[in-house]
């Protein structure tokens, strides 16, 4: 199946110069969303996933179907202040500032092996930080799998050493 049709190209969003990528009309198509989730399933089934990780929101969109698929549980990660239980957190940088992401701190069990989901890899570094939060508590990271991957930005840069997935490169 050929998933580029089912992303819709929004020219200067958020702000002029930006070509948004959205989703919306993947997972809005029962077939598309089901197909694309079940390419990363199939990425994931031999890796012996503990666990499925997933940053805010667009992460948890893909990270809790594939999480379901493969019978194992799925843990958020989240900007500050909206984990209600003691976290440990990463501050990472932005285009413009820096931001922080957190987890709970009892999500992840030392040893166990992370598929870490999200729906676009373009300069890294909300992975990154993810990478950070996943392996500061122990974790192994089996796999990182993306929707898309905006090549121009160079953000698989920042994952040299670990095992990617993109479903397309735009």
């Amino acid at each position: 199946m050929d998933l580029k049709q089912y992303v819709t190209i929004v020219q200067d969003w958020p702000k002029p110069g930006i070509v948004f990528k959205d989703i919306t009309t993947l997972m809005d198509n029962g077939a598309a969303y089901k197909y694309a989730t079940d390419q990363i399933v199939e990425y994931a089934r031999d890796k012996n996933i503990d666990l499925v990780v997933g940053p805010e929101a667009r992460g948890f969109i893909i990270g809790c179907p594939v999480a379901y698929s493969l019978e194992v549980g799925f843990a958020p990660v989240r900007k500050e202040g909206k984990l209600p239980r003691e976290t440990i957190k990463v501050e990472y940088g932005l285009e413009y500032g820096k931001d922080v992401l957190t987890i709970h701190k009892d999500a992840i069990k030392p040893g166990q092996r992370i598929l870490i989901t999200d729906d676009l890899l373009a300069t890294g570094g909300t992975i990154e930080a993810t990478i950070k939060l996943v392996e500061e508590l122990g974790g192994i990271v089996a796999g990182i799998a993306f929707l898309i991957e905006l090549t121009d930005l160079d953000g698989k840069d920042k994952l040299e050493g670990y095992d990617v997935l993109t479903l397309m490169s735009f």
